[in-house]
């Protein structure tokens, strides 16, 4: 097999193509809808590794792109396999199927503890680190209940509600998202459950980071968007308004999961952002059988195999099918955007360039840091560019 779809779940990577996955996972400006693009036009990830610098260059890179060495990735799975842990890749069927074609899905996760829980329908669970005593109450009993139908519970192994899902969910199966490296758990209170997760052997703990990354502020959405992918829906049991929680469900919503939110006192802060989320349209949540009931049509029911569509393919050319693009036409997409993030067939419309010249522009101008992209598949112009 000289190559892999990079999200099509039915390959499974050789030892060189996982180095070369990985080394292109952490190559400079290589983000998951940069990399899976990468994957899909040139084939393999060596491929797409020997193009990066030309491309860079092409979308004006004032330096050579920093592209991961060899050495450093096979430092990393020769760590990964010492801790006990998978690196799993998107293209590989035991890959979490929901999260698989979610946008900006990870290309790489590196997985502790029971690879097959990830197979099994799941639930994520969210709320306040301040949990109160009744939050946690009701965050046992849902988790408990969605174990007992055959879900296993997602969240972030966080204070308050996270660790009572977490806890309650032991027995049934539980996912922990980290957003660090699985060796670098944040906080460290919770340090005991992550072991119960990993070694108990229903549940797993999962990153996209590399291993002895120290979680960052700015890490922690990214982790949020993974544990809204994992799951089929998210529930979000207390929230004030502004919480890491409330990000979670608008990616959520972003990534067309189902949002349920648990009603709160009108006086109590941690259930105002909940109370607006039931305002804004999520589900009303007071016991299991609200979350069971809007989710048997994509699994069957409780117990179900689940049926989640995968969105259609994207049928766009392969750039070695492209000559590079002319600097007229380069400046013609560089004037299309601007600080507002734009769909991108509007560019295509604008400029009336064929639809993989723009998408080979795009990927020039990205890989060159002057791009930022957006949920929904949108894009801008860089802010520092």
């Amino acid at each position: 097999m000289t190559g892999a779809h990079s999200r099509d779940g039915e390959a499974t990577l050789s030892d060189s193509q996982r180095l070369s996955w990985l080394r292109l996972a952490r190559s400079e400006n290589v983000g998951p809808i940069t990399f899976h693009s990468l994957i899909d036009r040139f084939g393999s990830a060596q491929d797409a590794l020997d193009a990066l610098p030309d491309l860079s260059r092409r979308g004006g890179a004032r330096r050579t792109i920093r592209i991961c060495d060899i050495g450093e990735a096979e430092r990393e799975l020769a760590l990964s396999r010492q801790l006990g842990c998978h690196m799993i890749a998107s293209c590989e069927p035991q890959y979490p199927k929901a999260l698989r074609w979610a946008d900006g899905a990870p290309p790489l996760l590196a997985i502790r503890g029971n690879v097959d829980a990830l197979e099994k329908p799941s639930v994520s669970i969210v709320g306040s680190r301040n949990a109160s005593i009744a939050g946690r109450k009701m965050t046992h009993r849902l988790a408990q209940a969605l174990g007992v139908a055959g879900y296993s519970v997602t969240s972030g192994l966080a204070r308050g509600i996270d660790a009572a899902a977490h806890t309650a969910a032991l027995d049934t199966g539980t996912i922990a998202v980290l957003a660090g490296g699985l060796d670098r758990p944040y906080p460290a209170q919770n340090i005991a459950l992550l072991e119960q997760i990993c070694e108990g052997g229903n549940g797993a703990a999962v990153s996209e980071m590399p291993f002895g990354w120290e979680p960052r502020a700015r890490d922690f959405p990214r982790r949020n968007r993974i544990v809204a992918g994992l799951g089929l829906g998210l529930v979000v049991v207390e929230a004030a308004r502004k919480s890491g929680s409330l990000i979670s469900a608008r990616l959520a919503g972003e990534l067309g999961r189902i949002v349920f939110a648990v009603p709160g006192s009108p006086l109590d802060p941690r259930a105002k952002g909940t109370n607006d989320l039931i305002k804004d349209g999520a589900i009303l949540t007071t016991d299991a059988d609200d979350i069971l009931q809007a989710l048997a049509p994509l699994t069957g029911g409780p117990q179900g195999e689940l049926n989640f569509t995968e969105p259609a393919r994207d049928t766009e050319p392969r750039a070695v099918a492209v000559s590079a693009a002319s600097d007229n036409d380069r400046n013609r997409v560089v004037e299309a955007l601007g600080p507002t993030p734009v769909e991108i067939d509007e560019i295509m419309r604008y400029t009336d360039l064929p639809p993989s010249e723009v998408y080979l522009i795009l990927l020039e101008l990205d890989l060159a840091g002057k791009l930022e992209r957006h949920p929904g598949g949108m894009v801008s112009k860089a802010a520092a560019s």
